[in-house]
């Protein structure tokens, strides 16, 4: 399984949060556009024989493109590439977006081209929340939009962040059940984190927004595992959620270590041996496909290297760190020491074993990542 993930570097407007690579100005829109056309067909040489399961659209805004924009882009996808018959076509889109044009004809054109998933940054449902994260949308068009946005699609995720400075458990839990009432069958939920170099950061060190509240931030993540459990959701990756047979096609291949294809200025791509990351700049990355020439600086990884990132992604996930598979893919050293590394968070009901693989305990979920990089290897030895 292969997925192709395509980076829309563009927003309305910039979240007082993000640190990801976007620009506010849509001047070179057009030219960014066939730049990742070229580079779809410059790296096609790269998933000769590989068949793709699922092309997400991620940014950035990419609801900002127009239809003929993102039909343009799915067919050099299948253009290019082998595509297998069913695959899991993903769009990032937020709510004001999908509401600019009449919402009826925008969600029949996106099925029209292919997308079948729709993943919606509602954040939260109250306005408060959306005004101090500087979102473009406010709470009212958060529902409507997926009143109308149900009405078209079954597959819809939405995204919502906890540990926001001033949202008490109580609005918290107000934003679930808000979220439960329109059936979606995916939740993604992220603790807001504070970024360095973001507006948040800067605000918060001025004293104009309280700092996150770490042990809030923690209650409001075991009040959504309860909620969302009690609804038939299954937490199958720290931050997601899904009902069965919604789990996210394009998270879980990266979780699993599949191989995938980034498109576009910043995007990663991973072929199980090497890593590799495009450019951040949108003008340097528009003027090397100018050139015919794909902007990405490489690393090979060492086996300490994919050892700690199958701990690193196997603890996050509901499918664990096999046991069997660190033996056979990394060497009986790096069990041994895994398993050396694992006894004191086992002794405090963080980590346990269940056949044969090592798994997240309720309790340690929240600290997952520190839990990780404690049992990462620094030297190959």
């Amino acid at each position: 399984m292969s997925g192709i993930y395509i980076h829309i570097p563009f927003c309305k407007q910039a979240c007082h949060y993000c640190d990801f690579h976007f620009s506010t100005s849509l001047k070179k829109k057009d030219l960014l556009v066939s730049a990742l056309v070229k580079e779809l067909e410059l790296r096609k040489g790269e998933f000769k024989h590989q068949v793709i399961q699922t092309i997400y659209f991620g940014g950035g805004t990419p609801s900002l493109l127009s239809i003929e924009e993102l039909r343009l882009l799915i067919e050099e996808v299948y253009k290019h590439y082998i595509v297998a018959a069913n695959p899991e076509i993903t769009l990032e889109a937020n709510p004001d977006d999908l509401l600019d044009d009449s919402s009826k004809s925008i969600f029949k054109a996106y099925k029209s081209i292919g997308i079948n998933r729709l993943s919606i940054g509602i954040q939260s449902f109250f306005e408060e929340d959306l005004k101090l994260m500087n979102r473009a949308h406010n709470s009212e068009e958060a529902k409507i939009c997926l009143e109308e946005a149900t009405q078209y699609f079954d597959n819809i995720s939405i995204d919502l962040i906890y540990g926001i400075p001033g949202m008490t458990s109580k609005r918290w839990l107000q934003n679930i059940e808000t979220a439960l009432a329109f059936n979606i069958p995916h939740i993604s939920s992220y603790a807001l984190t504070v970024e360095p170099k973001t507006a948040l950061d800067t605000f918060i060190k001025k004293g104009l927004i309280k700092n996150v509240d770490d042990d809030l931030a923690q209650e409001q993540f075991h009040i959504l595992i309860e909620k969302l459990e009690a609804a038939g959701f299954i937490h199958y990756e720290l931050s997601n959620f899904g009902k069965p047979g919604y789990f996210s096609r394009n998270n879980s291949a990266y979780w699993q270590g599949k191989r995938y294809l980034g498109i576009g200025p910043s995007a990663h791509s991973f072929d199980g041996e090497h890593r590799g990351w495009n450019v951040r700049n949108n003008t340097k990355y528009i003027n090397a496909l100018e050139q015919n020439v794909v902007p990405i600086e490489t690393e090979t990884l060492s086996t300490t290297d994919k050892y700690n990132e199958y701990v690193m992604t196997g603890l996050r996930t509901i499918w664990g760190v096999s046991l069997e598979k660190v033996e056979t893919d990394f060497g009986l050293g790096y069990k041994k020491y895994l398993l050396e590394q694992s006894q004191k968070h086992i002794l405090e009901h963080l980590l346990y074993l269940e056949d044969d693989k090592l798994l997240v305990t309720t309790k340690g979920k929240f600290l997952s990542d520190g839990i990780a990089s404690d049992l990462f290897k620094i030297n190959a030895s």
